[in-house]
């Protein structure tokens, strides 16, 4: 989970850098598209039975919500600084408990109460709202961690039945698939600099999605978020 954070911080800075140049719609769609010609490999050793599941719409709920949280935090990535982006998107911890009891009916640990009390005052320090310097965008930061506490819990779900290689697969494919009309609607051609930037920042997710997948896969989800 440490690992996957660190991969995830350093595909923030990449979305940052692309995001000059391109809109939000192709970065997500790349994002995840890339994710899934790593894995096409894979598929090709497997055959397509390596898809075969029990449980698509686990799959679809996982993917919509996650591609959903992708979108919002790219978003704020464009608009607000690097760090209060981040911070933002990672406040998805304090909501997974919440998530996780109402979605698994798993029970809250007594003594994660007075550590969520604690991560929302600090939510409402980052956000600042009645100061005037409240920026819109924050709202979409925090979407993204209410969506991506939404797909962490799906694959804690997941990961009782599904093996990770085949998660991460069927991620990538709704989530490509949901991307795709916006990125067509706003296309821009990237130079050849920020291709390199595309590239990179799909290495970081790839890596950093099978990661975070295996960590749900050792224990419950309000213990690893």
């Amino acid at each position: 989970m440490v690992a996957s954070a660190l991969l995830f911080a350093s595909m923030a800075a990449a979305v940052r850098v692309a995001s000059r140049e391109l809109p939000n719609a192709p970065i997500v769609f790349f994002r995840h598209f890339i994710m899934l010609v790593f894995l096409l490999p894979w598929l090709l050793r497997q055959g397509r039975h390596a898809l075969d599941t029990e449980d698509f719409r686990g799959h679809l709920v996982r993917g919509l919500a996650g591609v959903s949280a992708v979108a919002c935090y790219f978003y704020a990535i464009a608009r607000l600084r690097l760090a209060d982006a981040v911070l933002l998107n990672q406040s998805m911890p304090l909501f997974i408990p919440l998530v996780e009891r109402a979605w698994l009916g798993n029970r809250i640990p007594p003594r994660l109460w007075g550590v969520l009390a604690l991560g929302f005052a600090g939510l409402m320090l980052i956000l600042r709202p009645g100061t005037g310097v409240f920026e819109p965008a924050a709202l979409f930061g925090l979407a993204s961690a209410v969506l991506a506490s939404v797909a962490q819990v799906g694959i804690r779900r997941l990961t009782r039945t599904e093996p990770v290689t085949r998660i991460v697969f069927y991620f990538g494919l709704v989530a490509s698939v949901a991307a795709l009309p916006p990125a067509v609607w706003w296309w821009k051609s990237p130079s050849p600099a920020t291709w390199g930037v595309l590239l990179l920042m799909g290495v970081f997710a790839t890596v950093g999605q099978f990661t975070l997948t295996r960590a749900y896969l050792y224990a419950p989800a309000a213990s690893v978020g």
